[in-house]
């Protein structure tokens, strides 16, 4: 898969793919319309991060790239890749506990703080995209 040329893009299965973590600068594109919701990604080696009408979505440092990024009333699920191990934060609901699979393996239970933050950390290391699912 590797990067996501156009910055983020709308997949026919109805997901969306952003984030390009081979830029040597900052880009970012808004205004990005998706399933009645408008979309703000900014990239590069060192960051991404995807906002959904100005509330935050998804943050990873460094860079990554997403593809198959689905919300739904449950949590998330997407796959991701990078150059590097990456810290991921989502935007959640508060004080929610949810199950978190990483790889296809689970690891375990983690509850949102106030701001509805959760955090987890991928072993990427250029080794190909890694799934990441997480369900309340």
């Amino acid at each position: 898969m590797a990067v996501v040329e156009q910055l983020i893009k709308a997949e026919s299965d109805g997901t969306i793919s952003f984030g390009n973590y081979k830029l040597p600068e900052k880009k970012k594109l808004e205004n990005f319309e998706h399933n009645g919701n408008i979309l703000k990604v900014k990239t590069y080696k060192d960051i991404t991060k995807l906002e959904s009408n100005e509330n935050f979505v998804y943050e990873s440092v460094p860079g990554t790239a997403v593809t198959g990024f689905k919300e739904t009333d449950n949590g998330v699920e997407f796959s991701v890749e990078g150059d590097n191990d990456a810290q991921i934060t989502l935007g959640l609901l508060e004080n929610t506990e949810y199950s978190v699979s990483v790889g296809g393996n689970s690891i375990g239970k983690m509850t949102t703080n106030l701001g509805g933050k959760l955090n987890i950390s991928v072993e990427l290391s250029g080794e190909g995209p890694v799934e990441v699912r997480v369900c309340k």
